[in-house]
This record gives C-alpha cells, sequence and structure tokens, in this order.
C-alpha cells in the first residue's frame, strides 16, 4: 500500500494577543492536519517578517495561510462583531486573490447564526484608520481595512503557491469608532466571535484537502 500524504499544514495568523487568546480559547476540535496559530505582532512589517519565518520552516512550507483578527469596517451599517470574508486583499504592493470565499461565508453563517458576514476587497494600512480616511478608502471599493492581512497574503504566495484567505471581525465601524464611549461593548462582541471561527476555518481547510475534479 502506499502511504498516504501528509496533511497540508494550516497557519492561522493574527496580529494581537488578544486575537491569539481568543483563538486558542477556540480549541482544536474537528481540525484535519497540523493547526498553528501565528501572532505577528502588530503592523505590516512585522507580520510580513513573522509569516516568511514561518514559511521558512520546513514544517510549514506548503501551508495553507488564513489572516484574521480585527478590523475596521468601511461601509455604512456595520456593527461591531459582524464578519469580514475576503475576496481579494490589497495594499500599494499589490493584490491578492483569496481562495475559498464562497465555502468561507457558508460555514461562518452556519457557525455563527445571526451575524452578519460582509464580502469585498480588504485593504491594508500601515496605520489605525479614522475619520475621512474610511470614505476615502471606501470610494476605492474596499469593505474594511486592517493593517497585517494584505501583507500576510502576499508575503504567503510569494514564498510559495499555496491556498490563502482573510477573515476579520469588525471591531470599528464607521457609526462605532474605537474612541467613543461604546468601544468596550463592541470589544467584547468581537472577541466572542473571533473565538467562534475556528470550525469555519477547519471547514476551510479540510476543503483544500478534497482531491481536485
Amino acid at each position: 500500500m502506499s502511504a498516504q500524504p501528509a496533511p497540508v499544514p494550516l497557519l492561522i495568523a493574527c496580529a494581537l494577543g488578544i486575537e491569539q487568546f481568543a483563538l486558542r480559547a477556540g480549541g482544536r476540535s474537528g481540525a484535519d492536519g497540523p493547526v498553528t496559530v501565528v501572532r505577528t505582532g502588530m503592523g505590516p512589517a512585522a507580520a510580513e517578517q513573522a509569516v516568511t519565518r514561518m514559511l521558512a520552516d520546513p514544517a510549514q512550507h506548503d501551508a495553507a495561510v488564513l489572516a484574521t483578527g480585527f478590523c475596521a469596517g468601511l461601509a455604512p451599517g456595520m456593527h461591531p462583531g459582524d464578519l469580514v470574508v475576503a475576496e481579494e486583499t490589497r495594499d500599494p504592493r499589490g493584490t491578492t486573490p483569496c481562495v475559498g470565499t464562497e465555502l468561507l461565508v457558508k460555514e461562518l453563517a452556519r457557525t455563527l447564526p445571526g451575524r452578519t458576514v460582509h464580502t469585498g476587497p480588504l485593504t491594508g494600512s500601515d496605520h489605525v484608520v479614522r475619520g475621512p480616511e474610511r470614505s476615502a478608502l471606501r470610494a476605492t471599493g474596499a469593505i474594511a481595512v486592517d493593517m497585517e492581512s494584505a501583507v500576510t497574503l502576499l508575503s504567503a504566495v510569494r514564498a510559495g503557491e499555496r491556498p490563502v484567505a482573510a477573515v476579520r471581525v469588525v471591531v470599528d465601524a464607521p457609526e462605532h469608532e474605537l474612541v467613543r464611549i461604546g468601544t468596550v461593548r463592541g470589544g467584547i462582541s468581537a472577541f466572542r466571535v473571533l473565538r467562534s471561527v475556528l470550525p469555519a476555518f477547519f471547514e476551510w481547510h479540510r476543503s483544500l484537502l478534497l482531491p481536485r475534479r
């Protein structure tokens, strides 16, 4: 009998300690294959360095990469705790198409019934976006912004061909900016959502292991 190929690893990248804590609190039940949650640190430079270093490890060289954590919503009507599934990530260095967007939307809706899931371009920034800058980014077609997803996915595909995706939880939105009193309540809501997303990530990962037709 021929040996079965080793499962493709899943590398989940987030920036903040609180994001990593939420993901670890979600457990590993239902995972197919090795799963690593890496905290990259905040900002594009830290994300690029951390992801490039991780994928240089022979154990991770063919890993599927999923960027996650919190984000700022750009579209009117977004609320803390809403989910963003990127169709692509973009920053000044390039655009990276995401894989399996429809499956992620379906699984997140099943895992978190009642939560709104938005799809569209996720743009990158090197700083926290506030005020009028939101409108300028929204005018480009982006629906949300964060500092790490775009560079995480771009670094991942530059290190080798692999499936990539980005799923973010809105913690900051046009009508719910971080500077407002509702920040703590919105942050708790976003934390609870992030803690619950892993089953959808594992289903996405599992779909990558199926034979292609």
